[in-house]
């Protein structure tokens, strides 16, 4: 009995497909969850709602009602969609971010996550890019969720008409946290 040989060419081709495979699925939530390098900075960048936080790269950065001052309430589920602004240490203040308003809280996944004024800060996962402010407004996991302006407050405000807000993005009062 003569046993089939797979040619080497269609090995090659099954294991980069597998590759690929696990790069496409896994991309995603590797980019929404990767813990953020030292040398970054947390910065302003001016979007549809004004002059809100961002990271290095210009990713929006939110603070959820929920979280008490310097510490993050957020369930892990809520982190899948919420992912923490994490870092192996303080991030820079950078264009317009007050150096002494920059901390960091132990993230029990490990390593810090960064805040600011004392509110621990997450990325949104809808955010498709820099400067995007999909999660303005929303009410998830318990409370709102909010981008952060420069004095370190939430900004309540629904974005202008450029923005990339839902209906269900409507503004709420502020309840001075």
């Amino acid at each position: 009995m003569r046993r089939a040989r797979l040619p080497l060419a269609g090995v090659i081709l099954v294991i980069a497909a597998v590759a690929a495979v696990i790069v496409a699925t896994s991309s995603g939530s590797a980019r929404a969850n990767r813990a953020v390098a030292a040398n970054s900075a947390v910065a302003l960048r001016q979007t549809p709602l004004g002059g809100t936080l961002v990271d290095a790269n210009g990713r929006t950065l939110y603070l959820f009602q929920g979280d008490k001052p310097n510490r993050s309430t957020l369930s892990a589920a809520g982190q899948a969609v919420w992912p923490p602004f994490t870092s192996a240490t303080r991030p820079q203040a950078r264009n317009g971010v007050v150096t002494g308003s920059v901390g960091v809280i132990t993230h029990p996944g490990g390593g810090f996550q960064i805040t600011y004024n004392g509110h621990p800060l997450y990325y949104y996962v809808g955010d498709g890019g820099p400067g995007q402010t999909r999660g303005q407004g929303l009410n998830q996991f318990g409370a709102l969720w909010y981008v952060v302006g420069a004095n370190g407050h939430a900004i309540t405000s629904t974005a202008r008409a450029t923005s990339h807000a839902t209906p269900s993005n409507t503004a709420a009062p502020s309840y001075g946290y």
